[in-house]
């Protein structure tokens, strides 16, 4: 499958906002936080971060968030729930890493991913990311352990 990036609009996101994935990954589903659905919704924040990812049949498939703090980019995805769990992931990661190669400046990428989401941990592993530190975040209505991985570009 090839994958296309494109600035998110609202029709995306709205569409986003709605996906619910299986358990335990319903922990994603967006309406889950008040904070990331208001932030997904945000017109503010498809001009400045938020992309929408779209297959070859210009079906919307996921989403990427890319956030610039000095040389280093935080980095946020999301792929549509019928398409996770069918080895995707690392195509569909390889061409978020490549769009914010192309689009940023970048000489690290960092992203978070909670600790009991193996599948993805094991991706990123993968790719070359590597565990930076644990921490706590209050999210979903509790506090959850996320991981912090970074990768060099």
């Amino acid at each position: 499958m090839q994958f296309a990036l494109k600035k998110m609009q609202q029709e995306d996101a709205h569409q986003i906002a709605s996906w619910h994935y299986p358990p335990p990954y319903d922990f994603y589903d967006v309406e889950q936080d008040q904070e990331d659905l208001a932030e997904l919704l945000d017109p503010q924040s498809w001009q400045v971060s938020y992309y929408s990812v779209f297959n070859e049949a210009n079906e919307l498939v996921g989403f990427f968030t890319f956030k610039q703090e000095g040389q280093t980019i935080e980095v946020g995805l999301g792929l549509r729930p019928d398409l996770t769990g069918k080895g995707l992931g690392r195509a569909f990661l390889l061409a978020g890493l490549t769009f914010g190669q192309e689009h940023f400046s970048v000489s690290v990428w960092s992203l978070s991913v909670a600790t009991f989401n193996r599948r993805a941990i094991h991706l990123y592993e993968q790719i070359g990311f590597t565990p930076l530190d644990t921490f706590m975040q209050h999210t979903n209505g509790g506090e959850y352990e996320f991981l912090r991985m970074v990768r060099p570009v």
